[in-house]
């Protein structure tokens, strides 16, 4: 569960109908004046709140990002977020596109409107914790009222998403057993896992771009642990596929738990909980204009759905696809890219390799060596009314929206994925 939508009273009633309700102008003026002090405060303020929270509701461990909690990054992130709903209570709209991205992230962990109260209520119990009494009544009574504002703004988008994959052919809400069919070594650091559902039952369709959130027990934290994957074949299969990154250990950074369970103590066979696809980095499958794929590593995967969305049903519209990786040796699904660049004259491909081996072909394995440089492949990439999509780490992505701004996109064209750690 995200707590960017964490603030409340505890004398509040937190659970009064979802009704979206109007701020009074003495609130928002309340609410407003304190985005300073959140500044200043709001990492000591979350951090506490997660600690406290948790304390309260150990079954929200299932649910919470442990590793997120133990680096600090969650914490962080929840800071910056409510910093930025005090900042834009005047203008709500600022924040469309993330109450989007994380409402589709809520649904996919299986977030319900009875767990809106034991959020708000932990985190104004932190708010007072951490200030004292410098937190005064109005201030309380002030941040009340915009926790219920915007925690019935999420519940009423996320009942929207639950409904409309309750009615969907094969649809369902909260988790749902599938068996790991098969695991595919697509390089030397990602495998693929076709998921079948145990109950033999019909898949609901997606759009290509979209993720499933995965739930495995992990023995060590004694809690299940949940983790956000793309959907990396397209839909309209008996199966779904994920393609998972092995997460080691590097810099200050630790191995990543649970990709190394996947990889490591996930064989076939095994039976693990999976979420309705969810997600709104989509592909806009109605338009006929050119679309531009720019990926990085294992940001690669929404873009390979996309591809094969469009190889499949819209054959005529022209796509570029632009991947950079490390090296050959950790470039996933090469062949794949390869036969499909062949049998369709509409795409073309610009491959970077940051470092070359000795047994990597230029024109074959790659075409471009060292980092992405848009300014190389600028006659390529800068097609009329094009789309642009870009997915891998945050940096990569913001280099790639700079870069394009620069060559004259407009940033409207310009969409990007972001697996953000305040999100759960």
């Amino acid at each position: 569960m995200s707590a960017c939508v964490a603030t409340g009273n505890p004398r509040a009633d937190f659970h009064s109908s979802p009704v979206q309700r109007g701020l009074s102008e003495e609130h928002r003026a309340i609410v407003k004046s304190t985005a300073p002090v959140l500044a200043e405060h709001g990492v000591a303020i979350t951090s506490h709140f997660y600690k406290r929270m948790l304390n309260n509701h150990p079954e929200l461990r299932n649910i919470f990002n442990a590793a997120h909690q133990a680096s600090g990054t969650q914490p962080a992130a929840l800071a910056h977020a409510v910093w930025a709903y005090a900042a834009n209570i005047d203008n709500l709209g600022a924040l469309t596109s993330a109450v989007s991205r994380i409402g589709h992230k809520h649904a996919s962990l299986g977030i319900t409107p009875d767990q809106y109260p034991i959020v708000g209520e932990n985190l104004l119990a932190a708010i007072k914790e951490v200030l004292g009494d410098a937190v005064k009544q109005p201030v309380i009574d002030a941040w009340a009222a915009a926790y219920q504002q915007l925690a019935n703004i999420f519940i009423d988008f996320e009942a929207t998403l639950y409904k409309k994959a309750e009615e969907s052919s094969g649809g369902w809400n909260g988790w749902r057993k599938f068996r790991v069919a098969r695991k595919v070594e697509e390089s030397d650091e990602i495998i693929s896992f076709y998921l079948e559902p145990v109950d033999g039952g019909k898949l609901p369709s997606f759009t290509s771009g979209q993720y499933i959130s995965v739930r495995v027990f992990v023995p060590e934290l004694g809690v299940y642990q949940p983790r956000q994957y793309s959907l990396s074949d397209t839909p309209e299969r008996n199966h779904f596929r994920i393609s998972v990154k092995k997460e080691v250990a590097k810099n200050l950074a630790p191995a990543g738990r649970i990709s190394n369970l996947l990889h490591e103590k996930v064989p076939e066979g095994t039976e693990i909980d999976v979420s309705n696809p969810y997600g709104d980095f989509t592909l806009d499958v109605e338009s006929n204009n050119p679309v531009v794929l720019i990926s990085g590593g294992v940001g690669i995967t929404p873009m390979l759905s996309m591809l094969g969305t469009l190889t499949e049903h819209a054959p005529t519209r022209k796509v570029v696809f632009v991947h950079a990786t490390r090296s050959g040796k950790v470039h996933a699904m090469r062949l794949y890219l390869s036969q499909l660049t062949k049998e369709n004259p509409q795409v073309s491909k610009a491959v970077f390799y940051e470092e070359v081996g000795d047994s990597d072909e230029q024109g074959r394995d790659y075409d471009y060596a060292g980092r992405i440089d848009v300014d190389k492949i600028k006659d390529k990439i800068l097609l009329p009314d094009a789309d642009y999509y870009l997915c891998g780490p945050v940096p990569f992505m913001q280099t790639q929206q700079k870069s394009l701004e620069a060559l004259g996109v407009p940033s409207e064209r310009i969409h990007s994925e972001v697996f953000g750690s305040g999100i759960a």
